[in-house]
């Protein structure tokens, strides 16, 4: 992996970290993070005319990572309606990785460096310290963690989709465009099928800064399926899951969420995930 491709991931990792510590602490978040990936496709819209229609298998892949971030959003909500944003984010965030590593050996035989892989058990061992509350088990299981694990799956799933499509297609930039866009549309499709005609009323206070966040995540996700296209999509993943520092620091100074000993050696794992991955 490059300087450039490293810096420019961190920095989508800051990005992801942000958006969702403003959904955080959103009322409806299902509403919120719908509204959000709404907000990606408007970003990106203006782009659409000069940018290459997409064809053949790039459009399939276009339309699993669709299903799988509808899912995504969905499980993310309910992980942050039942959970703390310093428990329930890194663990969603945290296991991805793993699950990427494989799906990545197994379905498209993309194998890591020895030292990258040994970045990616780092990075999610200091996930799982994380999301430890006070360093015992202790709240550590009931829906919250379901919510959470299950989020890790679609994760997963819209990682290797992406990476897989961005390749596919001819530019980077033109599957990025059409699958904000056609992603866009879907998630306020599917808010409004499972939360009704409230979806307006609940949606109108909270369009601003849903939008921005919208903006944020294009953004950072947009520098990802970039990067994916340039380096391993395993190391990627695990690379952008750096954003756990930064939510870390954004639950204590935002949500007044505990600063603890196990967070602090939690941060210590995941910045040795961090530097393996540079150097891998």
């Amino acid at each position: 992996m490059t300087a450039t491709v490293f810096a420019a991931v961190l920095l989508a990792a800051a990005m992801h970290a942000t958006w969702n510590a403003l959904l955080k602490v959103r009322l409806d978040r299902f509403a919120a993070v719908s509204l959000m990936s709404f907000g990606m496709g408007v970003a990106v819209l203006p782009a659409l005319p000069f940018v290459d229609v997409p064809s053949g298998i790039t459009w399939m892949w276009i339309a699993i990572s669709v299903v799988l971030h509808i899912g995504y959003n969905y499980f993310l909500a309910r992980a942050y309606e039942t959970g703390d944003l310093g428990q329930a984010y890194p663990l969603a965030r945290g296991t991805a990785p793993l699950l990427t590593t494989v799906g990545g050996l197994v379905l498209i035989g993309e194998v890591p460096g020895a030292i990258a892989v040994g970045g990616i058990l780092l990075l999610c061992a200091g996930t799982f310290v994380m999301s430890l509350r006070g360093g015992s088990l202790q709240g550590f299981g009931g829906r919250p963690v379901v919510y959470a694990l299950l989020t890790s799956v679609f994760i997963a799933g819209y990682t290797l989709a992406d990476g897989s499509g961005a390749r596919s297609a001819s530019t980077a930039i033109s599957y990025i465009v059409w699958l904000f866009v056609l992603e866009g549309i879907a998630a306020i499709a599917s808010c409004f099928m499972i939360r009704g005609t409230k979806t307006i009323r609940i949606m109108l206070p909270e369009w601003k800064i849903c939008l921005f966040a919208g903006l944020l995540s294009a953004l950072g996700y947009g520098i990802v399926i970039w990067a994916m296209t340039k380096a391993p999509i395993a190391a990627v993943a695990a690379l952008r899951e750096s954003s756990i520092l930064f939510a870390m620091v954004l639950s204590v100074v935002m949500l007044g969420e505990t600063m603890t000993r196990w967070r602090v050696a939690a941060a210590l794992l995941i910045v040795g995930g961090v530097v393996a991955l540079r150097l891998g």
